[in-house]
């Protein structure tokens, strides 16, 4: 279930620090290490102290069986083997001190930034049934900030110290932080997974290698409602044009035999004192 109750105290790995009068420029120490991850088109060696996993959509409207999604005649049961996987590589990622990024359509209520290519995808018959409209079956408004829409599906849920990104595209880059959470966690190796797949998991995963990022695309905690040989063509490309796939087995497994992250490293917040 949807769990998000706050925010714990950010740890923050990139900030100066202040000794004796002096700013010094040096940013926290982040210890490097190793985990080796089974791969497609090959096996690769990341560092889960600069990997972050970004889920995405994993949200009531396009997953609940009252969401927008069913309500317009989509079958989203195929997208509940993707929840249940991802439930799995959240819980693994931090315990293994990976941070967790929540990529979810969070409109605003006016739709003041809203591009009209945009809307159009959701109400292209033009008859108000789109974003923002209550026409769900929860009648809840669809993909809308705030929204029972836009929170997080069963299945999965937020804990403390996960961090949160609404967005406005298919991509979760455009006219949002995303890119400046990533740089300020000082992070160069993303994976993906949530839905659909082939729609708004590929559009940020491009844009992300395209910013220079590492990126990794979970095939089986990814999923979308299109037609199978669209995932099969978003693998496809992401293994020949952009980084590597690899499986939530494999991705687990790679993290438990990662080196432990240290306890104090883990938990200790940064203060802008705490090397005097």
């Amino acid at each position: 279930m949807n769990t998000d109750n706050g925010l714990a105290p950010l740890r923050h790995r990139n900030r100066w620090r202040f000794s004796g009068g002096t700013v010094d420029l040096h940013r926290p120490d982040l210890p490097a290490r190793t985990a080796t991850l089974g791969a497609e088109p090959a096996p690769v060696v990341l560092d889960p102290t600069r990997t972050a996993v970004i889920v995405v959509d994993l949200q009531n409207d396009f997953c609940a069986p009252d969401g927008w999604l069913a309500g317009i005649g989509v079958d989203v049961s195929v997208l509940a083997p993707a929840v249940d996987l991802s439930a799995q590589v959240v819980a693994a990622a931090r315990a293994a001190g990976l941070p967790v990024i929540w990529l979810n359509w969070g409109n605003r209520p006016d739709q003041a930034n809203l591009p009209p290519g945009v809307a159009h995808v959701y109400d292209p018959r033009g008859t108000g049934e789109g974003i923002g409209s209550r026409t769900a079956p929860s009648r809840a408004p669809v993909l809308t900030k705030d929204s029972w829409g836009a929170a997080l599906t069963d299945g999965v849920g937020s804990a403390p110290g996960d961090l949160h990104v609404d967005k406005y595209r298919m991509s979760g880059f455009w006219d949002t932080p995303l890119d400046s959470v990533l740089r300020n966690l000082r992070v160069d190796t993303l994976v993906f997974a949530g839905v659909n797949s082939d729609q708004c998991v590929y559009a940020t995963l491009v844009d992300a290698a395209c910013l220079g990022y590492d990126v990794v695309l979970l095939t089986d905690a990814s999923a979308t409602t299109s037609p199978s040989y669209c995932h099969d063509a978003t693998v496809y490309n992401v293994r020949q044009c952009y980084g590597f796939t690899a499986s939530t087995p494999d991705l687990l497994d790679a993290l438990a035999a990662a080196r432990p992250l240290d306890a104090g490293h883990r938990t200790a917040p940064t203060t802008p004192k705490d090397s005097e």
